[in-house]
């Protein structure tokens, strides 16, 4: 297997645990939360698609795919283009509310389309490459690429658990 083939394998795990988590749950528990402070499957699937969606689109030099305004409007989420998650308070969390656990898992399809289209031509050469001097050794795409596995596997997990949850509290 080579390294594409073995990235777009990976990141494809994201997805298969986004739609466990998500699928067939009505409003309520796409947005059930164990404690006030904790997150939802809702705010979680968003948060990990919409970090995969900045990340990759930085990394490709694309436009990110919640750019387009159709998906605010299709998921009833109203957040910017350049909003990710990152910093959210329980407010935050609480606010968000999709209209339907399709339409998150659409958007999640749509970043996952555009990141196999992107890891489909990902040597050597582009995973070495520099993209971040801030730290010390320098972020590669390959290491950011690992960044974002890591992190939403993570939340995919977490999404996952409180289905568990939701499934034993019916």
């Amino acid at each position: 297997m080579d390294t594409s083939a073995l990235l777009i394998e990976a990141y494809r795990r994201i997805q298969e645990l986004v739609g466990v988590a998500s699928e067939g749950l009505d409003t309520a528990g796409l947005t059930y939360r164990p404690e006030p402070g904790a997150n939802s499957i809702a705010w979680l699937v968003w948060h990990l698609t919409r970090v995969q969606d900045d990340h990759l689109a930085e990394i490709a030099g694309t436009v990110k795919v919640w750019a387009d305004p159709g998906w605010a409007e299709r998921t009833g989420i109203n957040r910017g283009a350049t909003d990710t998650g990152y910093g959210d308070g329980p407010e935050d969390v609480a606010a968000l509310v999709p209209a339907s656990a399709e339409a998150l898992l659409a958007y999640h399809a749509a970043v996952m389309d555009r990141t196999a289209e992107y890891l489909a031509g990902a040597d050597e050469s582009e995973l070495d490459r520099i993209i971040d001097r801030s730290y010390d050794p320098p972020v590669s795409v390959g290491v950011r690429l690992v960044s974002v596995l890591s992190d939403n596997l993570q939340h995919a997990g977490q999404a996952r658990y409180l289905r568990g949850i939701i499934e034993r509290l019916s």
